[in-house]
């Protein structure tokens, strides 16, 4: 049973209420203050103090200052007029429970508008925040387009002048080899067959004989055109390394190994663009892979809502790949989302099989995950269940086993008050 504490002292104005209350040597970590317009509690174990007000207070001005030992309270009256005294008169045990009920209600109505105010102007945030981040991608994304086609037509532009250059040069060179003379040893031969004073003939064809250069009679364009033969026709053997597992043969995980990359192939094909409501989205936002990127680059800036967004439609256009659950539960972590942020991580774990070497840190990672969230829904067992089978996986991590050994203690701590 908590002692209830009957000792404090308190001034008032016509609007105000100034409550003083001692802690006696109490932590200020252990004080736990709640305030409603007409029930004040203080709950520093072992002792305890309530206070039904005289009148309605404004719980969302009110004000409570812990240090030196002590809690100040000022608390701001609904109507501005002096109390006869702090406390209602003639309250009963019935009366304090209903009035404590209609309180906590009240508290939890405020305190869930609040929290849905807030989710909905982040989640206003988050989609101007995206729909800007899209749009400065697309004028990248066009920067880049403009630059390839500039690019393209400089290219083609330069291959046509080349082109031109290489038509004029190769007639100018025809027209040099029409107009050289002859020279040389046939030269002289055209010239001694020449009769004086008879009209100039073309000199005879000649057919080609042994040990003479008979290639000099052909046109230097047919030497030109000559093609080489073709290649002998052969086959190349070609070695693969064979893959080698890091493991001993009497522990080889051969089969684990094979089924585990069967299943990652499977899962790269097992996309549903076909659907109609992919037609609309972009090349690359039906890919997961870069949708999976997108999440990862929202979630380092802690837009955490968005990131969710991103592997929802990853895992929509494919829901076999492990890794798009397991960095949505590290986003409901973040979010508050445990039991959320327990199913993602189960499902990862199921992906996740068989167990080797290739994704030994992702299911580390998704026990550590399942587990933080047992343990903020305060089922300290279950988590430290989690957190045993991580380091089964990874004995030597020092965090994970600090966080563990702290797990212990809360449970052995639980046990001894529960003895007690």
């Amino acid at each position: 049973m908590p002692v209830r504490v009957s000792e404090f002292s308190w001034q008032q104005t016509p609007a105000t209420i100034f409550l003083s209350l001692p802690l006696r040597g109490v932590c200020v970590r252990d004080a736990d203050v709640f305030c409603g317009e007409s029930y004040l509690k203080v709950n520093f174990p072992p002792f305890l103090f309530e206070l039904f007000l005289y009148a309605p207070i404004d719980d969302g001005k009110s004000k409570a200052k812990i240090g030196n030992d002590t809690i100040l309270f000022t608390l701001y009256k609904k109507e501005p007029v002096l109390w006869d005294s702090l406390s209602m008169p003639g309250v009963d045990k019935e009366m304090m429970q209903r009035i404590r009920e209609k309180s906590i209600l009240q508290a939890q109505e405020k305190a869930k508008e609040a929290t849905e105010a807030k989710a909905v102007a982040k989640r206003e945030d988050q989609r101007y925040a995206l729909g800007e981040m899209m749009k400065i991608e697309e004028e990248e994304r066009k920067k880049i387009e403009d630059m390839k086609e500039n690019e393209r037509k400089k290219a083609t532009s330069e291959l046509e002048a080349w082109k031109e250059c290489q038509k004029k040069a190769d007639g100018q060179k025809r027209v040099q080899r029409k107009e050289k003379p002859l020279e040389g040893k046939q030269a002289e031969e055209t010239k001694a067959l020449k009769p004086r004073g008879l009209p100039r003939k073309a000199p005879p064809t000649r057919l080609p004989t042994r040990g003479r250069n008979w290639e000099n009679i052909f046109p230097e364009k047919l030497k030109e055109d000559r093609v080489p033969a073709p290649r002998s026709a052969g086959s190349i053997q070609i070695s693969f390394t064979p893959r080698v597992f890091p493991t001993a043969l009497r522990e080889s995980q051969v089969a684990e190994e094979e089924e585990w990359l069967h299943k990652q192939a499977e899962a790269r094909r097992a996309m549903s663009t076909d659907l109609p409501e992919f037609f609309d989205l972009k090349e690359e936002e039906r890919n997961p892979d870069w949708l999976k990127d997108k999440g990862n680059k929202l979630f380092a800036t802690e837009n955490y809502l968005a990131a969710v967004d991103a592997y929802n439609l990853a895992i929509r256009l494919n829901c076999k790949i492990p890794l798009l659950y397991l960095n949505r539960a590290a986003c409901h972590l973040k979010l508050k989302n445990l039991h959320k942020a327990i199913e993602d991580s189960s499902k990862a774990l199921e992906l996740l099989t068989p167990p080797v070497a290739d994704n030994a840190n992702a299911r580390m990672k998704a026990h550590v995950r399942r587990g933080t969230a047992f343990c903020q829904l305060e089922l300290y067992v279950e988590g430290l269940q989690d957190y045993e089978a991580a380091l089964k996986i990874d004995p030597a991590n020092t965090v994970v086993q600090n966080d563990a050994e702290k797990i212990r203690n809360i449970i052995q701590g639980t046990a001894l008050k529960s003895r007690d």
